[in-house]
């Protein structure tokens, strides 16, 4: 499968413009979700909708709505690829901070060309219009938020199945969206679940506040173009015991990158 980010950083380029069309629109959010909502519907439809949708497809569309940032005056930089591909022969569990839906629809143009993956989401994402076909397609956990116990058991359980087939997971602790961090928010699902498989777990620190929360749309706020988007990747960590030392670290390592780039940490 192609990669789309070959080495380990990538860096939106300072000759990258602003499309035409975005300054058509004046620089509002119009153009951005117009490219956002078309793109979902074209997949939807032509793969998502029909049972059709492979993870080739998925990696594409991802990698598209990368790019429609980019062409809405966005600036993405990620780091940290390398690590991903040290165990690409092995599962493993991806933890990080959750800020947006943005994260969500880029995350597996970085990871899937890499090693096989699959997401731990919200029933609530798997029933929006459009993007639940396309989310539903790619085989995810999904819990409910309503029962943390039973979401607990839920995510071990087919966690491990996984694994043991040599799909990575990818959750995020934290129970909903938030664009600061608090680290009491921040539960030890992800280094339960790696003690339980006997896998390792790689922590990353994401920043996606380019879309603001919307005032009626949770997902459709307005764009803030002075702000990166910023996901970097940690080194996949051996858990050792009951993990109690390494999910600090891993608070450590994401709260650290955070602050670098000026979100406010509690």
């Amino acid at each position: 499968m192609k990669e789309y980010y070959p080495g380990n950083t990538y860096k939106t380029s300072d000759k990258k413009r602003s499309s035409f069309w975005d300054y058509f629109f004046f620089r509002t959010r119009i153009y951005f979700y117009i490219r956002l909502i078309k793109s979902i519907y074209s997949y939807n439809s032509k793969y998502a909708k029909k049972g059709l949708y492979t993870t080739e497809e998925w990696v594409e569309e991802s990698n598209e709505v990368l790019r429609i940032c980019e062409s809405s005056g966005g600036k993405v930089e990620i780091s940290g690829i390398d690590n991903i591909r040290e165990v690409k022969d092995e599962p493993v569990v991806f933890v990080s901070n959750h800020m947006g839906l943005l994260e969500t629809l880029i995350l597996p143009s970085i990871v899937e060309p890499i090693k096989r993956v699959t997401f731990v989401v919200k029933s609530s994402l798997v029933e929006m219009p459009l993007i639940g076909n396309i989310v539903g397609s790619t085989n995810p956990i999904i819990v409910g938020r309503q029962n943390p116990r039973d979401d607990l058991m839920k995510v071990i359980s087919e966690g491990i199945e996984n694994l043991n087939k040599n799909i990575s997971i990818l959750l995020f602790p934290e129970s909903t969206r938030y664009t600061d961090f608090d680290r009491r928010r921040f539960n030890s699902l992800g280094v339960k679940l790696a003690v339980r498989a006997k896998v390792k777990i790689i922590p990353f620190a994401l920043k996606t506040d380019f879309i603001q929360q919307g005032k009626y749309v949770k997902d459709l706020g307005k764009l803030r173009r002075e702000k990166t988007v910023y996901i970097k990747f940690g080194k996949a960590m051996k858990i050792e015991g009951n993990g109690k030392k390494e999910h600090n670290e891993i608070i450590e390592f994401i709260s650290e990158n955070l602050r670098n780039w000026g979100t406010e940490v509690l």
